[in-house]
């Protein structure tokens, strides 16, 4: 296989992921707003603001007021913003067209039908109320191409880059938004007198992240900040966990290198040693400090990244 053709799948999964993570917390955060447990939480502005941080387009000036109907539009169908939703399906089709002898014609067209309905949505229709039908149809789109790479694709080379990068864009897409609502459970706190262990905010993140059903059948109680960690970081069984995803990301290396025993500048011993690292830490060792853990794993993500394109995608 081509290194330019690998990129092109391992791209086309990053890309394929993104525009769900980013179209889920679009759709979570709007419509739980509305019955959040503060005035704050419930503001529209507190919302914006939340969905440009988690974008990266922070607004860090109080003083500014937001737009809704652009701040939206900017997120989902604006070409010249490159973290919008129809540029990350654009970009997720343009990489299948350059890799399409490699992938099945049922991917490819299900990928195919994916960005018409995206570049044809009518933006009109959006701005005044088609926010949620757009979120649920991004979300149930990727759900359909993670299925047609499942159960159309050969278990091999190819299904392993693509699943590599799919599985690194969930694990960073994940801490993304725990960065985002760890942000707004602290500026919560600022305005009222609830603690930062049992904010709304916890709630909202596992909605986000599809899990809090499971978070809640597991623990068997309401989520706190420390649970909410544990299960969206360390808990290898859920399957949009940090620790999951580096799990799959692992399994899948070892299908392109087959050696026995890792070079220690190879990007398959760096995804282990991350991976052994995650594997046997403690959610106190989190709670100390949130932000230096997220600054790290989100460094340690991306040289991921960048170690796998550099080892087997130059060219």
């Amino acid at each position: 296989m081509l290194a330019r053709v690998a990129n092109n799948l391992f791209w086309m999964g990053r890309y394929i992921e993104r525009a769900e993570h980013i179209a889920r917390y679009m759709n979570v955060n709007y419509f739980n707003s509305l019955d959040a447990p503060n005035d704050l939480s419930q503001s529209r502005q507190f919302v914006l603001r939340s969905m440009l941080f988690m974008t990266g387009e922070p607004v860090h000036d109080d003083t500014v007021i937001l737009k809704e109907n652009k701040v939206l539009y900017d997120i989902a169908l604006n070409k010249e913003k490159p973290f919008s939703i129809i540029n990350c399906v654009k970009n997720a089709r343009e990489n299948a067209k350059s890799a399409r002898d490699l992938i099945s014609t049922e991917l490819y067209e299900a990928l195919n039908k994916f960005y018409h309905y995206v570049i044809e949505y009518p933006e009109d229709f959006f701005l005044k109320n088609g926010l949620f039908e757009f979120t649920v149809s991004i979300t149930e789109s990727t759900d359909i191409l993670r299925g047609k790479i499942r159960g159309t694709l050969l278990h091999d080379q190819v299904y392993a880059i693509i699943m590599m990068g799919i599985n690194i864009e969930r694990a960073t897409q994940i801490i993304r938004i725990i960065n985002t609502k760890f942000n707004d459970a602290a500026a919560c706190v600022n305005h009222y007198d609830n603690t930062i262990s049992d904010s709304h905010e916890w709630s909202t993140l596992l909605k986000c992240a599809e899990s809090y059903d499971m978070m809640r059948r597991y623990y068997k109680k309401a989520p706190t900040n420390i649970t909410t960690l544990e299960f969206l970081i360390l808990n290898p069984d859920c399957p949009r966990s940090v620790m999951n995803s580096l799990n799959q990301v692992f399994r899948h290396i070892q299908v392109i290198n087959k050696d026995k025993h890792f070079s220690k500048n190879s990007a398959a011993f760096y995804i282990g040693k991350v991976r052994a690292q995650y594997k046997y830490m403690l959610i106190q060792e989190i709670e100390e400090n949130p932000q230096v853990f997220i600054e790290s794993i989100l460094s340690s993500l991306t040289k991921i990244g960048e170690k796998i394109e550099g080892e087997y995608f130059t060219y």
